[in-house]
């Protein structure tokens, strides 16, 4: 399966045209190195440009180990499209698949065909269901960090600092189908009921800016008393930020996140932005790469009960 053969590059293009495809190491057309393929969610989220930025800059490092495919979705929650891509992965023939799921069990068939052809699979940022894996005879390893641990870090540090046993927060989750969305809604809510808060809404903001500028916006007009608004990444973080100033609440309304993008580093040293948490999106794709070229030459990863944990740190003003 080694090599990157120009007609099956010709197809992954053709069939690409919906997906936003960039490909490293290009002109390596000839040779024995594996094609790893890196399908990650929207492109239009700085979080996975920077997974995709980490991913090209180690190809460069190691063109002797590996050639990348590297593709992304419009939309946070186009899950058609991220089949569609994969299945062009088939159809290309890669060895390996690097995949950042856009809903935990939407992909799991699509994944178990890529398996069936033969294509080692290594799953990134938002976990597959086990239970579905499983039942497709699956053996996916899952690299990335513990989101309860990071969302409940980051809700720990905002119960110490700013609120009060009684408060009223609420919670702006990412996509609900997602394993990470609703892990980082359990570490947020883990904290905030151990410190009293009174959580008054969890609602979704599909990860997008937009999404999450409007549900903030409703929740500030529903609950005047709001003390907290807590995001599950931080572009929603950043759409909650609008809305905070836009109902003239700003220092009366804390907001946190989750994925420290630089767009949120200005937030966090003037104190609009509260705390995130980083988990280090450049290095998670390279971890699956990683895992992902162990798998094809035969080896065994590092993963325990299926997982290979990676950081995720508490972030605060700098």
């Amino acid at each position: 399966m080694f090599g990157l053969r120009p007609a099956r590059l010709c197809a992954a293009i053709a069939l690409g045209a919906a997906a936003l495809v960039s490909l490293s190491n290009a002109q390596a057309a000839e040779g024995d190195t594996p094609q790893v393929a890196l399908v990650m969610k929207s492109l239009a989220n700085e979080f996975f440009r920077t997974m995709e930025d980490g991913a090209k800059a180690y190809q460069k490092e190691n063109p002797d180990q590996f050639t990348l495919i590297a593709n992304g979705i419009k939309d946070e929650t186009d899950t058609s499209a991220q089949i569609r891509i994969i299945e062009q992965m088939i159809v290309a023939k890669v060895d390996a698949l690097v995949i950042a799921p856009a809903d935990s069990k939407a992909l799991v068939s699509v994944i178990k065909k890529a398996s069936d052809a033969g294509i080692k699979v290594v799953n990134i940022d938002n976990r597959l269901d086990p239970d579905v894996v499983k039942s497709k005879g699956l053996d996916v390893p899952f690299v990335g960090p513990d989101n309860r641990k990071g969302a409940r870090l980051v809700g720990e540090y905002l119960a110490e600092n700013k609120l009060k046993a009684g408060d009223e927060v609420g919670i702006i989750e990412g996509v609900s189908t997602t394993t990470n969305a609703q892990q980082r809604t359990a570490g947020f809510k883990d904290a905030m009921e151990a410190a009293g808060m009174k959580i008054v809404g969890v609602q979704s903001g599909n990860w997008e800016i937009d999404r999450g500028n409007a549900v903030a916006s409703a929740m500030l007009n529903e609950h005047p008393n709001l003390k907290a608004l807590l995001a599950g990444n931080d572009s929603m973080a950043l759409g909650a930020v609008s809305a905070v100033r836009a109902a003239g609440k700003q220092g009366q309304v804390q907001v946190v996140g989750y994925d420290n993008i630089n767009a949120i580093k200005p937030m966090l040293k003037d104190g609009r932005v509260l705390a995130t948490a980083d988990q280090f999106a450049a290095q998670q794709a390279v971890f699956g790469i990683e895992a992902a070229l162990k798998l094809v030459k035969g080896e065994t990863t590092d993963a325990k009960d299926g997982v290979i944990e990676t950081p995720v740190e508490l972030v605060t003003k700098p």
